[in-house]
């Protein structure tokens, strides 16, 4: 893990760092000693690991909290290099959709296609994070919506270090399998007039959470307008599983 630049605001270090190929950034409490809870954040399509949804959130996870918060760029996002495979998908799935295809199996095959490479490689990211002093091996929890759902399902499915997740705006023909090996606390964010993920397929997914504690969040708006107010909702649930 190697770190490229620091800078510090609010009570608030940010860190960016390349671990093998993959570009991410740290934030966490200015000054911190000691172990703390960790917050993987999965970013959107099309964003990358400092989208202003994910840098918002994590600054008030690090300055109200004290916990420390990871981001990377997911393939062929961000700082990462494009990656023709994917590109050729995603470019066919646009032309076939465009055709009158149903759009949600189409995701579904290529977040599972993506899912392969970025598991083991978020799995990676916690070993060498955990392994900072002021970091160390405390409590996980994973936040994600949308791209960040599809992802984030089979990755908190796989990794036990997770104890609570934050999802959504995602739908069960993307990850209802992975979904039923999910047991940790789980607040599930639908947005009523969801444009990209049908209503029914947002529902079927939170049904499909083998979690015995889950909360759905569901709220009237389009794919990209989750209230405001769900940020408080999230730091109090991570607060009480994580902290």
């Amino acid at each position: 893990m190697r770190f490229s630049s620091e800078t510090s605001s609010d009570g608030v270090r940010e860190q960016f760092f390349t671990l093998g190929e993959i570009p991410g950034v740290l934030w966490s409490p200015e000054g911190a000693a000691g172990t703390r809870p960790l917050v993987l954040m999965g970013h959107g399509g099309g964003q990358h690991k400092k989208a202003p949804g994910v840098a918002v959130r994590a600054r008030r996870f690090v300055a109200e909290c004290g916990f420390a918060v990871v981001a990377v760029d997911v393939p062929g996002h961000g700082d990462r290099p494009k990656d023709e495979e994917y590109d050729r998908i995603a470019t066919e799935n646009r032309a076939r959709a465009a055709a009158g295809e149903d759009l949600a199996p189409l995701i579904a095959g290529f977040q599972a296609l993506v899912a392969r490479q970025t598991v083991p490689e978020w799995r990676a990211v916690l070993d060498a994070v955990q392994r900072l002093e002021y970091v160390g091996a405390g409590p996980v929890g994973y936040w994600g919506v949308s791209l960040g759902c599809g992802l984030g399902v089979p990755f908190v499915a796989a990794e036990p270090r997770v104890r609570a997740a934050v999802l959504g705006l995602g739908g069960s023909a993307v990850s209802a399998e992975a979904a039923a090996r999910i047991t940790v606390p789980v607040e599930f964010l639908v947005q009523w007039d969801d444009e990209r993920v049908p209503r029914d397929q947002g529902l079927a997914l939170f049904d499909a959470l083998g979690s015995a504690e889950k909360t759905l969040h569901a709220n009237p708006g389009g794919h990209g307008e989750i209230p405001a107010f769900e940020l408080d909702s999230t730091l109090r649930f991570f607060t009480r599983h994580l902290g």
